[in-house]
């Protein structure tokens, strides 16, 4: 080789190292996809609460008293899943929780009396769904990611959007050729079926693959197991109840669960099928909201990294109560322009309000901040289980749903005014020890 030769090969430049995706997104991926396969319950509630009243004979309100059993297990068992996936792992905590669903799924299928139905729907389901409940998500999110907290917050909240989206279509099909029967069953092969994933794909920590989390200009280790997993989330909840912003924050939590999960996605479909509306068409408007839900949600996240998390929900709840006083009026037989405006408007709004709620949990709490998110997340599945048993109620009383609309649109507005007033701080609280 010659000389003029070799000088040319030494001055050719390296050639750029391709930039690799972080472990991080991939971990966010699993995650997204998981909430998904956990998310196929939560579409069911709406759809079988007439084909359970006309098959049973059982009133609205005991079929309403069943799924308020499972929100407000899914709210309670958060903050205790969120403590024990400090204890175990993410992964063992998830994919004993996907199991559960899908016992609890199955088993609806031979039930013959109501205290099956609170068993299986209520209870097996609850504690599963709330293992997988935004705890989850925010336990993920704090752990791989210091920066982008909350995007990554919005995506993973819009995955059970992303689940509504796809499973009510598919569910209220099966239902209206079939029967609700072969929906449980395909609701809880979803769930089976996301188990391998969690297993291989789910890693607990950064430093379990030795990555430092996104964002993060140092390498974390691993903390310890915290042992006292139940102790440490009472703990937790005693400490942040000194606090005002809990209070406030758990109080616009419980407004908005009762005004979406409890009142929507419980009560939408058999009050638009006593328009005459057909139900697959009221599922597919509700799959409709899922795909703004996640459009909303992501943008939420993105809001909430730049603007101030108290204004957001401010007026995400105002806007949300003044489309709830006009339902009563959009509802009717067919699909009409008002009411695809109201379903895009609602779906926007959904769980817009996720994203800023963790970030005022983060900055009142910090480390932790997860577990406090998770009992806010249980006040916002009491909320919900309340609304989902008096609506029915109030529709065994009254023949319609009308006040539950007006009433919880007026909540909203004292969810606007309660976030506006929550006080701004930096999060100096140490973790709680067992």
């Amino acid at each position: 080789m010659s000389q003029t030769t070799e000088a040319a090969a030494v001055e050719q430049p390296p050639k750029p190292r391709r930039r690799r995706v972080h472990r991080a997104w991939f971990v966010a991926a699993v995650t997204f996809v998981t909430i998904i396969g956990a998310a196929a319950f939560r579409s069911v509630p709406g759809l079988l609460i007439d084909p359970l009243h006309e098959e049973f004979d059982w009133s609205r309100g005991t079929i309403g008293a069943a799924v308020s059993v499972n929100l407000a297990l899914y709210g309670l068992t958060a903050p205790f899943a969120a403590a024990l996936m400090d204890r175990f792992g993410i992964r063992r905590v998830v994919a004993v929780a996907l199991t559960l669903i899908a016992l609890g799924s199955g088993l609806t299928v031979w039930m013959t009396a109501a205290w099956q139905l609170m068993l299986c729907w209520g209870l097996l389901v609850g504690l599963g769904s709330g293992s997988m409940a935004l705890a989850f998500a925010a336990t993920v999110t704090n752990r791989w990611f210091t920066t982008r907290r909350g995007l990554v917050s919005g995506i993973l909240t819009a995955a059970s959007a992303s689940g509504q989206l796809i499973f009510l279509p598919l569910l209220s099909w099966i239902i209206d050729r079939h029967d609700w029967r072969p929906a449980a069953v395909t609701v809880a092969l979803a769930a089976l079926a996301v188990v391998p994933f969690v297993w291989l794909l789910l890693h607990d920590h950064p430093a379990d693959v030795d990555h430092k989390p996104y964002g993060a200009v140092e390498f974390v280790p691993k903390p310890a197991p915290v042992p006292g997993a139940a102790r440490r989330a009472v703990t937790v909840l005693f400490s942040a109840a000194r606090t005002g912003p809990f209070w406030l924050l758990a109080g616009t939590f419980a407004i908005c669960g009762a005004s979406t999960n409890g009142l929507i996605q419980t009560h939408f479909i058999p009050a638009a099928h006593d328009h005459h509306m057909p139900v697959t068409a009221a599922a597919s408007l509700l799959a409709v909201i899922g795909v703004f839900d996640v459009v909303g949600t992501i943008a939420s996240g993105w809001f909430t990294d730049r603007f101030e998390p108290r204004r957001l929900l401010a007026v995400y709840y105002a806007l949300r109560g003044v489309s709830l006083m006009f339902l009563p009026i959009l509802l009717g037989p067919s699909v009409h322009p008002p009411m695809v405006f109201f379903i895009v408007f609602y779906g926007l709004d959904w769980v817009a309000t996720v994203p800023p709620t963790l970030a005022l949990c983060r900055e009142q709490y910090g480390e932790d901040s997860a577990i406090v998110f998770g009992w806010v997340l249980a006040s916002h599945q009491v909320g919900a289980a309340l609304v989902a048993f008096l609506g029915g109620v109030a529709r065994d009383a009254f023949g319609s749903y009308d006040v539950v609309w007006y009433a919880s649109g007026a909540l909203c507005a004292a969810a606007a005014l309660m976030a506006l007033v929550i006080r701004r701080s930096t999060p100096t609280a140490a973790p709680a020890t067992a």
